[in-house]
């Protein structure tokens, strides 16, 4: 486990809209674009392995686009190689960060100096959640999972403990990328468990678009 004193100033960025990561949460990413691919090459030189996931915001018509102040670095844990060039990676998410500024230089990727100050509890154990009621959350969720015409692992997601079953729910439903980045920076697992039931809820009132639900 990485400490305070080992995350760098500078990180790569991969800004992906829709993708979220969180602390001690997975992310299984298909790296196909050159920029990406020389940006995974350079990622296993370094020993922290660091990948920055951050939502990006729309530029003036014409312009770059923006970044959000707050993304989430990942650890590269995982990685293959396809015959035809592309990899297959898994990033397990370190801490969040706020974006100070990008950096301009050679790489064919983004790349920004960042500041982990304020997300020291990202590096700890895992969270808990002790007014999570799990038994109307789960009536609620498959109910959500009906009128969005989803499916998933019933017995997965029963047997998971409070963080990894609000985490991989904040990432893999398909909320837009601005109800993500309200998951991403919520303050505690119970702030974030209380976001996710209001998008849970609102979803299934205003009968918005539904989607494949990631096994």
């Amino acid at each position: 486990m990485l400490s305070s004193s080992d995350l760098p100033e500078t990180i790569a960025i991969f800004p992906l809209p829709g993708a979220l990561l969180l602390p001690r949460a997975r992310l299984p990413l298909h790296i196909f674009e050159p920029r990406y691919l020389a940006m995974i090459e350079d990622c296993m030189k370094t020993p922290q392995r660091l990948i920055g996931m951050i939502q990006p915001e729309k530029g003036p018509a014409g312009g770059a686009s923006g970044l959000s102040t707050i993304g989430c670095a990942g650890r590269l844990t995982q990685f293959s190689e396809t015959e035809d060039g592309r990899y297959m990676i898994t990033l397990t998410g370190v801490s969040r960060f706020r974006m100070k500024r990008e950096i301009d230089g050679f790489t064919p990727y983004r790349r920004c100096e960042v500041d982990w100050s304020g997300f020291e509890r990202d590096l700890g154990k895992p969270e808990s959640d002790g007014a999570f009621d799990r038994d109307p959350f789960m009536d609620l969720l498959s109910r959500y999972f009906a009128s969005q015409n989803l499916s998933t692992d019933w017995e997965s997601l029963g047997d998971a403990d409070d963080e990894m079953l609000i985490n991989a729910l904040s990432m893999l439903c398909p909320f837009s990328p601005e109800d993500k980045q309200a998951l991403l920076e919520a303050p505690s697992l119970t702030t974030r468990r209380e976001t996710l039931i209001t998008l849970l809820e609102y979803a299934m009132h205003s009968g918005s678009d539904s989607g494949d639900f990631m096994q």
